[in-house]
């Protein structure tokens, strides 16, 4: 989906094009713009904790998809110790099978491993600083399951990151989600981005839009005000709890750069750029034990 927006310069993705080939789909002005708050809100709370730890840390990215963050940071030097990614076992078999046959993906996951520590079949990658497990994260023992043999430290500073992923999953199963990882890592932040103030018209219509295709919001109650995301990780042991709607986070980018991006293509509703970016939000929660910093983190 970000495809489109790379091709038309919002930001710039070179391994994108390695899992997803350009459609002539086009896709709205607000949508874009959308995006490119979505992408940038999260990467400015990813390296804000990368730099907080000093890369002495892991990340965990829950229903990855096709995402191309381990390349992005390996290119920048600035990798943690191990990159975890998880999603179902379609998706994975099928980013797994990009990865094994394009050089440009293969070849940097090659140069961060010793010799004998890869392991590459059709379910599960595994290399000394980047690994992709297949599993439903709804099934909690099986996930640490996976984890602990791919050896994940949970002594380590860990960053958690969920992009419209628990909205998919019933509160309760997304609330034992957050339960587990605060008290399974002493040192850790949770980054959820997803719906939000979906008791209004506007979110109402996305709720019937999403419905028609097929798509149920499972989680959609704890998506009906920036008070409820928070609560979902106040209630699970996350000492604090941060959240904004997305108008405020494209409000806080460096707004050069969204200069830049505003005249890449008109937009006429302006209103309707509001009113999508009031309906998402990034909701983020640190446990700090270790006192490094994180629960400072912000925009």
């Amino acid at each position: 989906m970000f495809r489109y927006a790379t091709s038309k310069g919002y930001w710039n993705d070179p391994y994108i094009q390695y899992f997803v080939r350009q459609t002539g789909e086009r896709k709205a002005p607000e949508i874009n713009r959308g995006y490119y708050a979505r992408v940038h809100g999260v990467n400015h709370l990813l390296y804000a904790f990368l730099k907080k730890t000093q890369c002495d840390c892991q990340v965990v990215s829950l229903g990855a998809g096709l995402d191309t963050t381990f390349w992005t940071l390996k290119a920048e030097n600035t990798l943690p110790k191990k990159y975890f990614e998880v999603d179902f076992p379609m998706i994975v078999a099928r980013k797994i099978h990009h990865i094994k046959t394009k050089p440009p993906l293969s070849k940097p996951l090659i140069e961060t491993h010793s010799a004998d520590s890869l392991l590459l079949d059709g379910h599960n990658l595994d290399s000394d600083r980047y690994c992709i497990i297949s599993a439903d994260l709804r099934d909690l023992s099986g996930l640490e399951e996976k984890l602990r043999k791919f050896n994940i430290n949970t002594e380590l500073p860990t960053l958690f990151v969920s992009e419209c992923v628990l909205v998919y999953m019933t509160p309760e199963q997304s609330s034992k989600l957050v339960h587990w990882a605060a008290h399974t890592f002493h040192t850790a932040m949770f980054i959820n981005y997803e719906q939000v103030n979906m008791a209004d018209r506007f979110g109402q219509i996305m709720i019937e839009n999403l419905q028609r295709r097929q798509c149920n919001l499972a989680g959609v109650d704890v998506c009906q005000s920036l008070d409820s995301q928070k609560e979902r990780f106040l209630s699970t042991g996350w000492e604090s709890v941060n959240a904004l709607d997305m108008m405020a986070v494209y409000s806080l980018l460096p707004q050069e750069d969204v200069s830049r991006i505003e005249r890449l293509e008109f937009l006429d509703e302006k209103e309707l750029l509001q009113q999508l970016l009031q309906h998402y939000s990034i909701c983020w929660a640190v446990k700090d034990t270790l006192n490094l910093g994180i629960s400072q983190i912000g925009f």
